[in-house]
């Protein structure tokens, strides 16, 4: 019990320091979606710090605690490279559409106590609960439960392959001049799901789940379970797709492609009736 009120607490002041660090950041561009690399970044932190604390305490496997490491990173640091300009330079300089819709304008027009209530908190504790899978299993031993290990393994490559393959094929069709390309991107993996990239890091996290949480034993998996449902309800409902389509709804020839293409979910895709 002691070694798993130290990882929530160590992930705990992880997540603190790294929100406040991003508030002060806001401040100065005045721009809350850097909030946005500090999504995929802080989870780096969180699995860093939980394998040091572990490793130093003699807790867990040290390969089981690094390999979390390895694999958050991987995912986290990519994510936060590729959102690192969108973040702080797409939408013509201002505010990124999703958060002024949520703050109800910018950070200067609303001020940055607002911010931290409607988005750093918010975000601060979803990255806390989330990363609880990889902040405990870090701590404990796997023992008989490796195939569980090596199978979330194998659904964290899948995510990785889903957001990775449709940010690039986003951004090949978007790199395509206007009058070359098709109103909507509905090719790849945009043909089985409206959002392969938020499929993708909802997959990586029932992936980090089976190596983090079940692969701690049966124990710390039921008890961990929650963390990637918050995931998936969160980028698909909250912050991630569900608002995003406010406004791709308003574009041209996007409510006929959603009608075809499925939101979240992939399914093979279906003949143009």
């Amino acid at each position: 019990m002691d070694n798993v009120l130290v990882a929530l607490g160590a992930s705990l002041l992880t997540v603190v320091v790294a929100m406040s660090v991003t508030a002060v950041r806001i401040k100065q561009l005045d721009k809350a979606a850097v909030v946005d690399v500090t999504w995929g970044a802080g989870f780096v932190l969180v699995a860093l710090v939980a394998a040091v604390v572990a490793t130093l305490s003699d807790e867990g496997d040290a390969w089981h605690a690094w390999l979390l490491v390895a694999l958050v990173a991987v995912w986290g640091g990519r994510l936060a490279w590729h959102v690192r300009g969108r973040a702080v330079g797409d939408h013509g300089g201002k505010e990124d559409p999703r958060y002024a819709e949520m703050l109800g304008g910018s950070v200067s027009e609303v001020g940055l106590a607002t911010v931290v209530r409607r988005v750093l908190l918010v975000q601060g504790v979803a990255q806390w609960f989330i990363a609880i899978p990889v902040a405990v299993g870090a701590f404990f031993t796997v023992g008989d439960w490796w195939p569980a290990v090596a199978l979330g393994v194998v659904v964290w490559a899948v995510g990785l392959f889903f957001e990775t393959v449709g940010d690039r094929q986003l951004a090949a069709y978007k790199a395509t001049p206007k009058g070359q390309r098709p109103q909507v991107m509905e090719t790849g993996l945009w043909a089985w799901t409206r959002h392969p990239n938020y499929f993708g890091d909802a997959t990586v996290w029932w992936g980090l789940w089976l190596v983090g949480g079940l692969g701690s034993g049966w124990v710390v998996g039921l008890a961990t379970v929650l963390s990637p449902i918050a995931m998936t309800v969160f980028i698909r409902n909250v912050t991630g797709a569900k608002l995003l389509e406010k406004t791709m709804m308003q574009r041209p020839g996007f409510p006929e492609y959603a009608e075809r293409v499925p939101l979240f979910f992939p399914r093979p895709p279906r003949r143009r009736g």
